[in-house]
Parts: C-alpha cells; sequence; structure tokens
C-alpha cells in the first residue's frame, strides 16, 4: 500500500530504501596523445595593429588566398580584438555568417561589445575551451586559425573535435610563422604531420609575407580516427631535412 502513494518516479526504485537510479554523463572521447613540441604562451589578443595590418592587405590577400566568398559560413577561432571577423563579416556579406570565438571571457566580451557597436548582424560571438572549439556539425565552408595555431597545447583533441565542423566542402585555413612553436610558429612540415594524423589531408602552402609566415588550408578525407589510433608527432632531430614534424 504504501508504495502505491509513492510519486511515479520513485516506482523505478524498490520500497526497501534501495537509491534511485542516476543518470551516467556521456563518455567523453580520449585520452589523446600529447603533443612532442612546446607550446608558446599566449601572450596578447593582438598580434599587430589593425592599421599596419591593412597596409599591407593582410586580411584581404588572406581571404582571397582562402577563396572567402559572399554568402559563406565561416568561423573565425582565436578572434582576438576582431581584426578577421570584422572584414570576413564584409566580405561574406548579410547572406553570409561568421562566428568568432575566443577562450577567453573578457577578450570575448569585449569582441561582443565592438560586434554590437558596429552592427554587424551576421556576426555571432560565442566561448570555447583550449581542447574544444565548441562549433555545431557540418556548419562551415571555412575556418579559419590565424597566428594561434602554435597556443594550442593539445592539437589532436582540438582537431579532433573540429573536424565535424566542416561542410563536405569545407577547408581549415591555418595562416602562421615558419618557425618554432617555443618562437610562435609553427613549422609547416609539423602542421601538415599533426593535421594528418586526424585525418587532414593538405591543399595548399604558400608564403604569404603580408601576414608574416605562410597560408595552408587542409580538408578532411576519410573517417575521422579514434583517439586511440591517433599516432602523435615527433619533433625531428635539429638539424633533420624537413624541420619539425615526422611519423614515429
Amino acid at each position: 500500500m504504501a508504495c502505491a502513494l509513492l510519486p511515479a518516479l520513485l516506482l523505478l526504485t524498490a520500497c526497501d530504501g534501495s537509491q534511485p537510479l542516476l543518470k551516467h554523463e556521456p563518455k567523453q572521447p580520449g585520452p589523446f596523445p600529447a603533443a612532442d613540441r612546446p607550446v608558446a604562451a599566449i601572450v596578447s589578443s593582438r598580434w599587430s595593429n589593425e592599421e599596419a595590418r591593412d597596409r599591407l592587405r593582410e586580411a584581404e590577400q588572406v581571404m582571397d588566398k582562402a577563396d572567402i566568398r559572399p554568402g559563406m559560413t565561416v568561423a573565425d577561432i582565436g578572434a582576438g580584438e576582431g581584426y578577421y571577423t570584422i572584414r570576413l563579416a564584409a566580405r561574406v556579406g548579410e547572406r553570409g555568417r561568421v562566428l568568432a570565438e575566443d577562450i577567453f571571457e573578457p577578450i570575448r566580451d569585449a569582441l561582443a561589445e565592438r560586434v554590437s557597436r558596429e552592427r554587424l548582424e551576421n556576426v555571432s560571438v560565442r566561448l570555447g575551451t583550449a581542447n574544444d572549439p565548441r562549433l555545431p556539425d557540418r556548419s562551415f565552408d571555412r575556418v579559419m586559425m590565424v597566428h594561434m595555431y602554435h597556443e594550442i597545447a593539445q592539437p589532436y583533441e582540438f582537431l579532433w573535435h573540429l573536424r565535424p565542423s566542416l561542410k563536405p566542402d569545407g577547408l581549415v585555413v591555418v595562416v602562421d610563422a615558419d618557425r618554432t612553436t617555443r618562437n610562435h610558429g609553427t613549422p609547416p612540415a609539423l602542421l601538415t604531420c599533426e593535421f594528418a594524423a586526424v585525418g587532414f589531408q593538405r591543399v595548399s602552402l604558400e608564403p604569404m609575407a603580408s601576414a608574416g609566415g605562410y597560408l595552408a588550408t587542409f580538408r578532411p578525407m576519410g573517417p575521422r580516427p579514434e583517439p586511440a589510433d591517433i599516432r602523435p608527432c615527433r619533433m625531428a632531430p635539429a638539424g633533420a631535412e624537413g624541420g619539425q614534424g615526422h611519423r614515429p
């Protein structure tokens, strides 16, 4: 009789005082392999001042090389103060969308204020995490990563989470300097190796003097590997051909 008076939820348990069934959180993927390289400290949300960058036509040339067109949907990862966000918004136009993301709340909030002040209705701003950009699946024609890849401490986990966000013909666009990660750059051989470990194929690699280095693009190829199957890249010995980045 007592059991019949309990709410329906408690009928899931016995009348002998046993505890209700607990809802388990979904298992998180991983563990992922660690990167065999130093990670550059994040020293500023600004790579250079915007006027100097515009004098070199940096954003214009990068967007041209990345084939950013009206109507596209673009993610700006590590958006900082919004140098690329603002210019991407103008390039994709009213029919396009830009998602600007940063991992620091004060920077995210400052960028959101700028977007609101400049009335960029095709831009949304959100907070990501250091190991997961938290992008919606199959949403982006381009994912931009400008002068920030060398600051990613867990590149395999980050790229694994990022990969589903691309549309079938989407590309990841990386702009970085050709120097060691410790010195705020990424050697192209290392970049290519780390992307390949998560199932990306390099499409292009071009020097970009106006952006202080090079521009590389990548597309997903084949199935996304399971975290346990990712083979991490190892740093090549000093002076070895190809610099950093080779498989063990």
